[in-house]
């Protein structure tokens, strides 16, 4: 029997995403009540196709940096990019508690040092309860594809706000009991006033298999094999990790790790006591050339073909210390993030062409996901029965197809609410309403030590020149009589090849030749003016002769 707790109305809570809704990434929430705030994960996300030269994107902090008085701290559902890659931003603007898991906080660590930064960090267990303000968060285990994931109940002075991070509901996990089914009833006879949940999988129906399933297909692969194998993986699935080592042992292989993430996260997990490797079975990477190849396993970073991994840089012969050789078995232990199919694809072909057998997801199971499907929502949904509910980490299909599966369990309609970033919901004990608030969450692309610094009209002009290549007109004019004194010179890069224009090179100098004589003629003395003028005859010209537009850069020199 479901026991309601009722609160007294009042100040509603306020819910804002900054990041993580209709996307996949960059997850961040905030919940606020009167002067108090508390902050859900603070990740990254890579790039698009249409940020040319941008590293990796992370929320706005402005709102946060202007109410940064309130903030009690920061606690971190689970170490992955998307959750913990943005904190060494905020770090460095605002001085706050972060509160998360061992092996979290060992990873966010690292992060802080490769900035050169120091925060508190503060180590949670499941089950602890910690104050935060006017909050009380209980963290509370769940199963996700890295170690020492949680999910949040958080008590607020409006009601309980069940979070449920990444997870997937596996009976069966590699390492310790699964969710904690009994506390989350518990807390769904207790009463749920709003519940965010994970929605990446909503689309797909049934369940996800188990990570033990991942295990019997590379004991398959180990059996039958006699040849070098090289797995690559993500760095931060410390289980797999330890699944691929404790498969190399009961094989009599050592075992060598590549990539630098790949290093430093084994070494950690090590340290923490997360994964355990007999005595003897690493090598250094440097030394497995005196190693048969029937008595070897490379683990290595680069299962989404990321240019600059280890598996990458061995597929082109790159790598210092590995070289990809026939017979060699190469084991893809990920699926796609949407958006890599591409680069994969690449790096299996070169892989093939090298004389490799290559095994991935679309030919033997050798991954799993680490996100609830549709069953598993639906019984996370039954368990904690919430009043209203908000779907979070997804793009809008995923947010949408979640939303119908609230309301085939029975949600109305009115209580379920599909949000984007820095909208803001306010949540009382009976009521839930969007509010008309300009939070701002414009995402923040990092250019190399840049923060912000690269817009929307960077980007438009990164845009125009890969796709047009670059014109410079250059051009030394008399101070007094603005007479052409050398020049113009035609300079082209991404254009032309010009020793093989030289005609259109040529036509093209003359075309702006003639329009600064009739500037100066005209008696036309502003710069902007004339630069304007030569760039648009020179633009017409230009498109009509070769239909395309590069960009058309005048540079004017006073002598």
């Amino acid at each position: 029997m479901r026991r309601t707790v009722r609160k007294k109305e009042g100040c509603p809570l306020r819910v804002i995403p900054l990041g993580g809704l209709n996307e996949i990434g960059k997850n961040m929430t905030v919940l606020e009540y009167k002067d108090d705030i508390v902050i859900i994960d603070c990740g990254m996300s890579f790039p698009d196709d249409e940020m040319y030269g941008i590293d990796i994107v992370i929320p706005d902090f402005s709102y946060l940096i202007k109410n940064r008085e309130k903030i009690r701290g920061m606690i971190i559902t689970h170490g992955h990019e998307d959750h913990i890659g943005a904190i060494p931003y905020l770090v460095s603007e605002i001085n706050l508690p972060i509160y998360g898991t061992r092996l979290t906080l060992g990873l966010v660590e690292n992060k802080l040092k490769e900035h050169n930064l120091k925060a508190k960090l503060k180590v949670v267990r499941p089950g602890d309860k910690v104050k935060m303000g006017a909050f009380t968060v209980e963290t509370i285990r769940t199963t996700h594809s890295i170690a020492d994931a949680i999910c949040l109940c958080i008590d607020t002075p409006v009601g309980k706000i069940f979070h449920t991070g990444d997870f997937k509901i596996d009976y069966t996990p590699l390492e310790g009991p699964p969710i904690d089914f009994h506390r989350l009833a518990e807390i769904g006879n207790e009463g749920v006033l709003l519940l965010m949940a994970d929605s990446t999988n909503a689309e797909r129906k049934g369940y996800t298999p188990s990570e033990r399933t991942v295990g019997v297909t590379l004991e398959n692969i180990f059996r039958n094999c006699s040849s070098r194998i090289l797995v690559a993986t993500f760095s931060s699935n410390i289980h797999r990790v330890q699944k691929i080592i404790d498969t190399a042992v009961q094989y009599k292989r050592k075992v060598a790790i590549s990539g630098r993430s790949m290093v430093n996260v084994v070494n950690l997990a090590m340290e923490l006591g997360y994964i355990k490797v007999p005595e003897g079975t690493l090598l250094d990477i440097n030394k497995i050339r005196h190693v048969k190849d029937s008595e070897l396993v490379i683990i290595t970073t680069g299962s989404q073909g990321e240019p600059m991994s280890a598996l990458s840089r061995m597929a082109t012969n790159d790598h210092k210390a590995v070289q990809i050789k026939r017979g060699d078995v190469v084991v893809l232990s990920s699926s796609p993030i949407p958006g890599n199919e591409k680069t994969i694809s690449n790096v299996v072909n070169k892989l093939f062409e090298k004389g490799a057998e290559v095994i991935y997801s679309d030919i033997a199971d050798i991954h799993v996901s680490g996100h609830a499907c549709a069953e598993e929502l639906k019984l996370i949904h039954s368990l904690l029965k919430p009043k209203y509910f908000v779907p979070v980490h997804g793009e809008y299909r995923h947010l949408r197809q979640h939303a119908l599966i609230a309301g085939e369990l029975g949600m109305k309609k009115e209580n379920i609410f599909i949000m984007d970033n820095g909208e803001v919901l306010a949540v009382s004990p009976n009521k839930a309403e969007k509010k008309k608030e300009d939070i701002p969450c414009q995402p923040i692309m990092v250019d190399g030590l840049g923060v912000g610094d690269v817009g929307n009209i960077v980007l438009r002009d990164r845009k125009l020149l890969s796709e047009g290549g670059l014109i410079i007109v250059a051009v030394s004019m008399d101070r007094a009589t603005r007479e052409v004194v050398s020049g113009p010179d035609i300079i082209s890069r991404g254009f032309v090849y010009v020793r093989e224009a030289e005609d259109l090179i040529e036509q093209m100098r003359r075309i702006a030749f003639d329009r600064l004589q009739v500037c100066r003629v005209e008696g036309t003395r502003d710069w902007n003016t004339m630069k304007n003028l030569v760039r648009d005859d020179l633009r017409d010209y230009i498109y009509q002769v070769t239909k395309r537009s590069p960009v058309i850069l005048p540079i004017f020199m006073e002598v």
